[in-house]
């Protein structure tokens, strides 16, 4: 009896009902209700419906406890256990919502809960636009999938793209990380987010920074732009576009790149690195040098390629090819430079050449062996056609002794003592307390121990097999002031930290640097994503070097 008194009290309603029914807006449905009353003196034009209700509109259900329906408004209330289901895509529960037909916008609060098969929206307040198919919430709220938990005050979620859009104060918590923003667009599809503006991601392993960025929490990549940086233990990179790789612990970086190791007190810079931290080890290319700091002093080291392996206090630094260094009172080129911290031996390979203050050194291998207590240099060898020069402070001519090898002491990281054994030969130009010369030295000998202070040879040691004599300046022809493979190079000495770089890679950092200043002219450029973040393959690219 209570039913047909329902559906009596509907067809009354509905027969009768004005002429905007007929309008384009569609008009709200009563399916069903337990009980249907109408009271123009407490709620005028509207429609109380209890128990049981259900109700229809343009394909959206509504199912609730209690509802106020205004017909003339297209309008609803309801109290509850509110339901709003579209389709098998949406789901919303709440305590109360209202619903508009005529615009099709839904407000739901109290306990408000948004489903889709692969998320979940929890909060306190809930606006919901058909039209746009955009959900939004000012109060806090949490979303739930397979992967993350994120918490935000305030969000938006576009149901179409899948999108959840983020503007304030934004967390996402990932068994492996957690990410913080206050700009995030999150795919649920997908699993990625773009974030913008002051941005970090902290797990066990690091810490993550950028001010434009991409990571994808399925795949575990990422990739990040502008003021980007990643912060582990013992390092920290830099660089204007970042790639990481969370599963492999890889990272690369290009352009401007800085890699501070916090440790060893050392930085890389380059243009392009690799970081394999499963493997303690790196590469850098594209400007590379290594700079570490010595006594209140720093060395740059640069090779085309620069490597740097091993655990920290253990550190192999490897430059080649074209590998040259630089230090205020040491500097000198080779092919290739090897450098270990743990033996504190530094090895130049390949055609080395050696600066010291003013004096010149050759030979076919070059040993520079560290103290580790002091930081300061200990010793030198030169293994294999050792050749020292200097400028004779006073004249035109050069100081010049040479030999099979040469063991050098330093002092103060000055040169203050040197063997040099074997088939040796000396041209020294003498002077006397006046500086004025006195004659020219000319000697074979099988060994030369020398004193020095500063550019100056203060003592001059010949043992056994002595051959040569001292011959006034007009008896000493020029073609026989030099001994043979005597080549004067001042031209080619590192004065500063910038002459270790070949010109090439001089105009190529140029380059780059006009165009890092470009792109930050442009504003509000879209993010372009590198193409390894979302299909990187360590066997890939051919002119990846072997790591070790």
């Amino acid at each position: 009896m209570k039913n047909a008194v329902v559906c009596i009290v509907l067809t009354f309603l509905l027969g009768f009902s004005p002429k905007g029914w007929t309008q384009e807006a569609k008009k709200i449905v009563i399916e069903y209700a337990d009980f249907a009353d109408v009271n123009q003196t407490e709620i005028p034009d509207a429609l109380l419906l209890s128990g049981h209700v259900r109700m229809n509109h343009d394909g959206v259900r509504f199912l609730c406890n209690k509802a106020y329906y205004f017909q003339k408004e297209n309008y609803v209330k309801a109290f509850g256990e509110v339901q709003m289901i579209q389709g098998d895509t949406l789901f919303m529960n709440s305590k109360y919502a209202e619903y508009n037909g005529n615009v099709k916008q839904a407000y739901a609060t109290g306990k408000v809960n948004l489903r889709s098969p692969d998320m979940n929206l929890a909060t306190d307040t809930l606006r919901f636009d058909r039209n746009s198919q955009q959900a939004y919430y000012t109060c806090n709220g949490v979303i739930t999938n397979r992967e993350n938990v994120l918490k935000s005050k305030s969000g938006r979620y576009y149901a179409n793209e899948k999108k959840f859009q983020f503007l304030t104060a934004v967390t996402v918590t990932n068994p492996k990380y957690v990410v913080k923003s206050n700009h995030l667009d999150y795919y649920n599809n997908s699993g990625h987010s773009y974030l913008f503006g002051p941005s970090t991601i902290t797990s066990k392993e690091n810490f993550i920074y950028t001010e434009k960025g991409f990571y994808d929490s399925r795949k575990n990549v990422g990739h990040f732009l502008r003021k980007s940086y990643i912060k582990y233990k013992d390092r920290r990179i830099e660089g204007d576009s970042l790639f990481y790789n969370r599963t492999k612990e890889f990272a690369s970086a290009s352009r401007n790149v800085k890699i501070t190791d916090s440790i060893n007190k050392g930085i890389v810079k380059g243009h392009y690195a690799e970081l394999y931290k499963q493997k303690d080890s790196m590469f850098v290319t594209k400007r590379a040098v290594a700079i570490n700091l010595v006594e209140n002093d720093s060395i740059y080291i640069h090779g085309k390629l620069l490597m740097v392996t091993g655990k920290p206090n253990e550190r192999v630094v490897r430059a080649y090819p074209n590998a040259r260094f630089f230090k205020k009172d040491l500097s000198g080129k080779c092919d290739s430079i090897h450098s270990s911290q743990k033996t504190n031996l530094t090895q130049l390979i390949g055609k080395p050449i050696l600066w010291n203050f003013d004096n010149q050194m050759t030979g076919d291998v070059m040993h520079l062996i560290g103290n580790n207590q002091t930081e300061k240099l200990d010793s030198l060898k030169v293994l294999n056609n050792a050749f020292i020069a200097s400028r004779d402070t006073l004249g035109t001519g050069y100081n010049q002794v040479k030999g099979v090898n040469l063991f050098g002491k330093f002092k103060d990281n000055k040169l203050y003592e040197v063997d040099v054994i074997k088939n040796t030969e000396v041209l020294y130009f003498l002077r006397n307390d006046q500086k004025e010369l006195i004659g020219i030295n000319k000697n074979v000998t099988s060994r030369i121990n020398m004193t020095m202070e500063g550019n100056t040879i203060n003592t001059m040691t010949f043992f056994t097999d002595v051959d040569g004599d001292i011959y006034p300046e007009n008896e000493l022809p020029e073609n026989a002031r030099k001994l043979k493979g005597f080549i004067w190079r001042e031209d080619e000495r590192i004065l500063d930290q910038e002459c270790i770089f070949p010109d090439e890679e001089n105009i190529e950092n140029e380059r780059l640097i006009n165009l890092h200043k470009a792109e930050l002219a442009k504003e509000n450029v879209p993010m372009k994503i590198r193409k390894e973040t979302l299909n990187y393959d360590k066997n890939n690219p051919k002119s990846k070097p072997e790591v070790k």
